[in-house]
């Protein structure tokens, strides 16, 4: 029986565990994520119970990674102070945890700005990597009062030897400087193909390759045809 609004924690946590499926949770161990419920099942149930912020930190404190997931889904970003959410970013370990805390809760608090510039400088390769998608959010939709040369000069020297995580949301930044800012391009485009990030990266067919020098150019063609 599929949960409702009003459901209370046990209800959601035997809702996810009738729905570990044994392959999810193989494909999803591949990409670090160690849950085994599809994510379009899961999105039903968060659907379900609907916007309910104290089940959703109920959900968060037991630290399972799908009930954490669905916890991001049902709560309400704008009542999240900016402590609470340096917290779980430095909790959150877990690949699609991160991501989705990011996209779908931090882009939307009223502390965005200020966590991406603390984020930015922080020590943790993880909790820095949220900053520089942040800031790849703040280039595309407002980058007035952004050092954009300053961004490139830091990703030119760092972007090589960064740890994976940070290494790809820095390469997201580098890319969507050359996308959205047309003087910037041509020099985005020459770090990307000095540096050689990504350019191997396994790139199925029909899907734009996060080498920053294919993606900007491929993103830009298709802004130019819109």
């Amino acid at each position: 029986m599929s949960v409702r609004s009003g459901a209370v924690l046990g209800d959601v946590l035997a809702e996810l565990a009738a729905l570990e499926d044994p392959r999810v949770r193989a494909v999803n161990e591949r990409h670090g994520d160690d849950h085994g419920v599809n994510l379009t099942k899961l999105r039903a149930v968060a659907k379900n119970v609907g916007t309910d912020p104290a089940l959703a930190a109920e959900l968060w404190d037991t630290g399972g990674t799908a009930a954490r997931l669905v916890a991001i889904l049902i709560g309400r970003p704008r009542e999240y102070i900016a402590a609470d959410l340096d917290a779980m970013i430095r909790d959150a370990r877990v690949p699609k945890v991160h991501d989705w805390l990011i996209s779908y809760v931090v882009k939307k608090s009223r502390h965005a700005e200020e966590l991406r510039v603390s984020w930015l400088a922080d020590d943790d390769p993880v909790v820095a990597s949220a900053g520089w998608a942040l800031t790849s959010d703040r280039v595309a939709k407002n980058p007035d009062g952004l050092d954009l040369p300053g961004l490139l000069d830091s990703i030119e020297a760092e972007l090589k030897d960064a740890p994976d995580r940070l290494q790809w949301s820095m390469n997201e930044c580098l890319a969507t400087i050359g996308i959205h800012d047309g003087a910037l391009r041509a020099r985005a485009m020459a770090i990307g193909e000095r540096l050689g990030v990504l350019k191997d990266y396994p790139t199925p067919p029909g899907c734009t390759s996060p080498y920053a020098p294919l993606w900007i150019a491929e993103l830009v063609r298709r802004r130019e045809q819109a």
